[in-house]
């Protein structure tokens, strides 16, 4: 399963907009409306998200899972959850910015 974050992240990281996803995947606009409009996990027909996942990895786009590890060697984004909880804070940054730097250069 995917988030409605990680859905429109993947958009925003492809530069295109609903209309262009719906044209990738053969889903319709308000399908890929209701998709991103979900609160967390993307809610659709079993068919519809498989059509989604394919079209963004045709595209390039990995999902990853949460706590999952990433195979792949190109560039992307992931949203860590912030220490003490068990859910993710828009704009909420780690109080040890050394170690987060230290871990960018490795």
């Amino acid at each position: 399963m995917i988030t409605a974050a990680q859905l429109r992240a993947a958009r925003v990281l492809l530069g295109i907009d609903q209309r262009r996803l719906a044209e990738l995947s053969g889903l319709s606009v308000p399908t890929i409306q209701r998709m991103e409009a979900s609160e967390t996990m993307v809610r659709g027909n079993v068919d519809s998200l498989v059509r989604l996942i394919a079209a963004f990895d045709l595209a390039g786009i990995e999902m990853i899972d949460e706590g999952a590890v990433s195979d792949s060697r190109g560039r992307g984004v992931r949203l860590r959850l912030p220490r003490g909880s068990g859910k993710a804070e828009p704009g909420a940054r780690s109080p040890n910015k050394a170690s987060g730097a230290a871990r960018a250069r490795t």
